[in-house]
């Protein structure tokens, strides 16, 4: 059941068949449709949890408006870092931009999964740092590059994005409004074609 995670995991620290069972000891498997939340502001995250197939929208509420922080799809991993660390209350929602599948690990299953095998904590840190510079990459871009650069690194790192996620929330995402990035969509294509 867990094979997609089991393969993921095994690219990055040599796992033993063993050692990856535990992954069915201590994961669940989680199917959300469309629009069903993973997460919901206000409540404290406690899970991590690998995306094995679908997408995920990552998005905060600022004076009743949805601001989409992130869109994380296949083999990504979410969570309210802030939440899952220090056990508050979370600002992120999170919500399935398609018919996603996951498998989370509750936190206190994550740290008997560390205690059972030590090859996971090294696991985690990897993965951890994964999501930082992923953090960092989208604040940087956000800061420094134009709506059409941030638009067209989008599309060179998801190909398949405007397939799978609404144009509206694309455009929330890189800061823009729907038009706007009709317009920008229409240039790259002119451009394209000259």
């Amino acid at each position: 059941m867990y094979t997609k995670l089991k393969e993921y995991c095994s690219k990055r620290v040599p796992f033993s068949v063993s050692e990856l069972e535990l992954i069915d000891k201590y994961f669940e498997k989680n199917i959300l449709k469309k629009k069903d939340f993973l997460l919901k502001d206000d409540r404290v995250c406690n899970f991590i949890a690998f995306i094995a197939e679908g997408s995920i929208r990552h998005f905060h509420v600022k004076d009743g408006v949805e601001k989409t922080c992130d869109i994380s799809f296949d083999t990504f991993w979410v969570t309210d870092f802030q939440s899952f660390t220090y056990d508050t209350a979370g600002k992120m929602n999170l919500q399935a931009m398609e018919d996603t599948t996951v498998f989370l690990i509750k936190k206190q299953n994550l740290f008997k999964l560390y205690q059972e095998c030590s090859k996971y904590e090294t696991f985690g840190r990897l993965m951890a740092e994964q999501v930082a510079q992923r953090a960092t990459e989208i604040a940087m871009s956000l800061s420094s590059e134009k709506p059409e650069e941030r638009f067209q690194n989008l599309l060179k790192k998801q190909p398949d994005l405007f397939q799978r996620v609404p144009q509206k929330y694309i455009a929330n995402f890189l800061g823009v409004s729907p038009e706007s990035l009709s317009r920008i969509r229409n240039r790259i294509i002119q451009k394209e074609k000259s």
